[in-house]
């Protein structure tokens, strides 16, 4: 699919096979083209170019209404003078359903969703999250092929967000709805999705299970954008069968052995080597002179630490590196990894990732 508004491209080239009773993620920063792919979706945009598919039916110039697709909206959008009862039964309404099986399907919907006591209220004596699961009960009880989902927890605090996500994930596998969602937390795309559509500048830069997601990343912006990432400067020594030996900068003297998912590492490139936080092994102490360890390992000095409850968070100071290195680890005693801290970081073979030239 293709989307243009005037000059600015919104999406480009975007081609997307969702499987069946799936829960599809399309994750990235503002502006990237999520939103608007999702509105083609549900057909409140034509695309300039490409075609959608449900079901293996063409949907190219067929109106919102008369898609089988429901949205939820970031706001939820129910109507305040309304009941719960009501705004579930509005869409049932209008599709002029017949009224025992109207009332049949929001009663059920509504016993599911555990709002069946709450039937009478108005959504101003409701919670956030109890909100959250009247908009998503007056979609369901459409019956759909395929429910949207912009950004809908975005207005929850923290804590409820984790519940109710929770909850929408445990929901969605019951029904076995199509579901394809909009966010742009990378938290949330990786514990709901089964497949994660990453998107930049309107383009798609990897569609993956979550897993690969973050320890497969196809190129720096996915590693950058999905966590914390170090990308560690070197040069391609060899290459062959997913797995290259990079000489770091770092490491004149030795190489790390790294994945290369995507093949991207030819012999004597300049490449980016992605290590995540928490893909270091600490030890505070200094190997023996000539002791081989197999693997990266570098002295540090600790700048800063954060601490985070169950792990702590610290910026490592390395010589020869412009900016620290980011590690995580749980702490096992209060002084641990506080700032000044000498000690060594070993990052074994085959562990980094092969991303874009650093």
């Amino acid at each position: 699919m293709h989307k243009a508004f005037g000059s600015t491209v919104a999406v480009e080239d975007l081609s997307l096979e969702v499987a069946k009773g799936s829960f599809t993620t399309l994750l990235g920063p503002s502006g990237c083209g999520k939103t608007t792919t999702l509105r083609m979706l549900a057909g409140f945009f034509d695309p300039d170019a490409g075609e959608v598919f449900i079901g293996g039916v063409r949907q190219n110039g067929v109106p919102p209404n008369r898609r089988n697709v429901s949205i939820v909206f970031q706001d939820y959008a129910l109507f305040p003078h309304m009941t719960v009862l009501q705004n579930v039964r509005y869409g049932l309404r209008l599709r002029g359903v017949a009224a025992a099986e109207r009332e049949r399907r929001v009663e059920r919907v509504l016993a599911f969703l555990g709002l069946g006591e709450l039937g009478r209220r108005h959504p101003f004596e409701l919670s956030g999250g109890q909100q959250q699961r009247v908009a998503l009960g007056r979609s369901i009880v459409m019956e759909p092929d395929v429910l949207l989902m912009d950004e809908p927890l975005s207005n929850l605090d923290a804590k409820l967000r984790i519940r109710v996500r929770a909850e929408l994930k445990e929901i969605q596998r019951a029904l076995g709805i199509t579901t394809i969602y909009v966010t742009h937390d990378q938290d949330e795309a990786l514990s709901l999705s089964d497949q994660v559509a990453v998107m930049n500048e309107g383009r798609l830069q990897q569609y993956s299970e979550p897993w690969e997601v973050y320890h497969a990343p196809v190129n720096r912006f996915v590693a950058d954008f999905v966590g914390y990432a170090n990308v560690l400067p070197g040069r391609v020594v060899q290459a062959e069968g997913g797995i290259a030996t990079v000489a770091l900068a770092a490491l004149p003297d030795g190489a790390l052995r790294c994945l290369d998912p995507v093949g991207r590492a030819r012999p004597g490139s300049e490449v980016g080597v992605m290590v995540r936080p928490e893909w270091f092994v600490l030890s505070d102490d200094l190997p023996d002179h000539g002791t081989a360890v197999p693997g990266l390992v570098l002295a540090g000095e600790v700048q800063t630490r954060s601490y985070l409850g169950a792990f702590a968070r610290a910026w490592v100071k390395v010589a020869g590196m412009r900016e620290p290195l980011v590690i995580e680890a749980t702490l096992t005693r209060r002084d641990q990894l506080a700032a000044g801290t000498r000690l060594h970081l070993h990052l074994p073979h085959e562990r980094a990732v092969v991303v874009d030239g650093g």
